[in-house]
């Protein structure tokens, strides 16, 4: 018997809404509302749009040695994390691997972590087996999560509390919106300005019903987030990394913090920093994660085999669409990474025909991120 799936504190907005409801991560979840995916896109590239992502898993790591313990589980600077300021961090295996990608902020007594939805129990097991007995795991089980993205965010959420002006990307404050205290960051996953906001389930909907009041926002679903999220070159976890990829082979050396590297004070000590340094040392890895951009209009999906100009095959697609601000197909692969250039044309086998496609530098479109 398979489990009952889980609904959000803002499950009878969506149905109010008009949306298609799936099961996504063991939640039920809006795929799209009325505009359709496309517009839904468009519209937040545009404005701004308003995502239920309450799924994800938030909790709190707090003690004396918090940051020093999060540190022998990711290869990023914890200790040294600001108060008030965000970072991206992904935990990794004995092989090296991605066991998931999370975003952490300081809120000075503790650590706020974001997690992926379905690595969220995982997430909870990992930390708890290797946290020692001085620092406490808190699993938030009362707040809802919802991401404001667009070039009108600002606009939008200013109105409710000014302070938000004076953040830029990464910043992570305590600020209070309806009279609630929330955990803002300036912070998203659509290449877009825009804000993610942890509130309190009993203000989910209230404040989100708030925010659906400016004639700039619309909800927007789990299929525009995947095309955002995919034209702004942004992983996303179990299709473009997981536990058998390295963050050498998935290009994510810039989220390796500099003090974790060889030569560097706090060099490796996190879980598979051996093979990971041994990798970045002689750059000797098979494969690479690139983007790619289709010389046709015929969108390439996830599991579509890849192939050079002699009909070998070289690779993979683990993400892809037709992407609505680019105007074409764009796709992320694993290939042989003697073929990781920039400019080299590959080939994808779609319905048995070979179309061409191009290696090009992620991202797709520019980013949009607020630095100040």
């Amino acid at each position: 018997m398979s489990e009952k799936l889980r609904i959000t504190p803002l499950h009878s907005l969506h149905i109010e809404r008009g949306a298609k409801i799936v099961p996504f991560a063991g939640y039920e979840m809006a795929l799209q509302y009325k505009l359709g995916v496309k517009k839904e896109h468009l519209h937040c590239r545009a404005k701004a749009g308003l995502f239920d992502v309450s799924h994800m898993g938030q909790m709190r790591l707090s003690g004396e040695n918090a940051a020093k313990a999060l540190e022998a589980l990711a290869p990023v600077d914890i200790i040294d994390l600001p108060v008030a300021k965000q970072r991206y961090a992904f935990f990794t295996n004995e092989q090296g691997g991605i066991n998931d990608d999370f975003m952490v902020a300081n809120f000075d007594d503790h650590l706020f972590m974001v997690v992926n939805a379905a690595c969220k129990q995982a997430d909870i097991d990992h930390i708890k087996t290797h946290i020692p007995e001085d620092v406490t795991l808190e699993v938030i089980e009362d707040r809802a999560l919802l991401a404001l993205q667009g070039p009108k965010a600002l606009d939008v959420l200013s109105a409710l509390n000014s302070s938000v002006v004076n953040m830029v990307f990464m910043d992570s404050f305590k600020l209070n919106l309806l009279d609630v205290e929330c955990y803002i960051s300036r912070s998203g996953y659509t290449g877009e300005d825009g804000f993610e906001i942890s509130v309190p389930n009993d203000l989910a909907e209230k404040l989100a019903r708030e925010l659906l009041k400016h004639k700039d926002v619309e909800l927007i679903g789990l299929g525009a987030r995947d095309s955002l999220r995919l034209e702004s070159g942004l992983c996303l976890y179990g299709k473009d990394i997981d536990k058998t990829t390295t963050p050498v082979e998935a290009s994510l050396l810039w989220g390796i913090s500099k003090v974790r590297l060889e030569s560097n004070e706090r060099a490796g000590g996190f879980i598979g920093s051996d093979i990971i340094l041994e990798q970045i040392k002689t750059k000797n890895v098979l494969r690479k994660r690139i983007g790619l951009v289709g010389d046709t209009k015929a969108p390439v999906r996830e599991g579509v085999k890849l192939f050079d100009g002699e009909n070998n095959e070289v690779g993979i697609v683990t993400s892809g669409v037709f992407g609505p601000t680019k105007g074409m197909p764009v796709a992320m692969a694993y290939i042989n990474s003697a073929l990781a250039v920039i400019g080299e044309k590959i080939f994808a086998e779609v319905r048995g025909k070979k179309l061409p496609m191009t290696i090009e530098k992620m991202p797709f479109v520019s980013q949009k991120y607020f630095r100040g």
